[in-house]
C-alpha cells in the first residue's frame, strides 16, 4: 500500500509520518509537494502535522488553497483513504472535507503530552485493528486543537457514528481532566459520512516505536493497511 505524505511550507511532522509508515510491513510512503497537482499511483493520503504556511490567518486556512488540495478532494471522492493529523485535521476542516473547526485550546496554552484515547468505533478503515472501548496512548502537540461544532453538526456526527476517538483517562473514562484542549464532547478524532476521510489531533506518527513510549499509533496505520 502506497501512502502520499503531503509537504507544505511549515510542515514539521512529515518526516515522522514518512518514517512511521515505512516501518510497517506492506506499507510505503513518499513525499508529495504542496504545489503538485496529482496523487496518481497512491492508495492513501496523509496530511501531516506542523504549521502549514506558518498558521497565518488561522491554522490550515491557507493550505486549503494549495494546488494539491484539489487532488486530495478528488482522491476522497474516489474513496481513497485520507488522514489528517493535527495540522492536517485543521486543513481537512478548513477544506470542508470534515465538519466543525479547530480553535485555540481552552486554557490558551500549547499542550504537548501523552493522552489516552478511547476507541469509539471499529467499523472504519482507520480503527479496524483496535476494539470498541480500547484505550490508546498517543501524544498531542498543539495550541489550537479544541474541536468545536454546532448542535446540528454534533447530532449528525453522533447519528453517523463518525466520532472515532475521544480523550479519556487510562481507565477509559471521558473526564474533563482527560481533555487536553477543551474539545466538545472530548472529541479527539472524527471521520466523514463515507468513512474514508479521518482527522485527529493526536499524533499516531509519534507512537509507533516502543523506544519513544508507545506503539499504539500503529493501530491507525495498520488499520489503513488492512482496509
Amino acid at each position: 500500500m502506497k501512502f502520499a505524505v503531503i509537504r507544505f511550507p511549515g510542515s514539521n511532522c512529515d518526516q515522522d509520518c514518512h518514517q512511521a509508515i515505512n516501518d510497517i510491513p506492506g506499507a510505503s510512503a513518499d513525499y508529495v509537494w504542496h504545489k503538485d497537482s496529482s496523487l496518481a499511483g497512491f492508495d492513501a493520503v496523509v496530511l501531516p502535522g506542523g504549521f502549514s504556511y506558518g498558521d497565518y490567518l488561522r491554522c490550515g486556512a491557507i493550505a486549503r488553497f494549495s494546488p494539491i488540495l484539489a487532488a486530495v478532494r478528488e482522491a476522497a471522492s474516489q474513496g481513497k483513504l485520507i488522514i489528517g493529523i493535527c495540522n492536517g485535521f485543521q486543513i481537512l476542516c478548513e477544506a470542508g472535507l470534515l465538519p466543525g473547526a479547530l480553535v485555540r485550546n481552552e486554557k490558551l496554552h500549547f499542550v504537548c503530552r501523552d493522552t489516552w484515547l478511547r476507541v469509539e468505533a471499529v467499523d472504519t478503515p482507520f480503527t479496524n485493528a483496535g476494539f470498541t472501548g480500547g484505550i490508546l496512548k498517543i501524544p498531542v502537540a498543539h495550541g489550537e486543537g479544541r474541536y468545536i461544532a454546532d448542535a446540528a453538526t454534533l447530532a449528525s456526527l453522533h447519528r453517523g457514528q463518525q466520532i472515532l476517538l475521544r480523550y479519556a483517562n487510562e481507565a477509559g473514562q471521558t473526564t474533563p481532566e482527560s481533555n487536553p484542549n477543551g474539545s466538545v464532547d472530548n472529541i479527539a478524532g472524527i471521520c466523514n459520512p463515507a468513512r474514508n476521510v479521518f482527522g485527529l489531533m493526536p499524533h499516531p506518527d509519534r507512537a509507533t516505536d516502543a523506544r519513544i513510549g508507545s506503539v499504539d499509533g500503529r493501530v491507525i496505520f495498520e488499520s489503513m493497511l488492512a482496509a
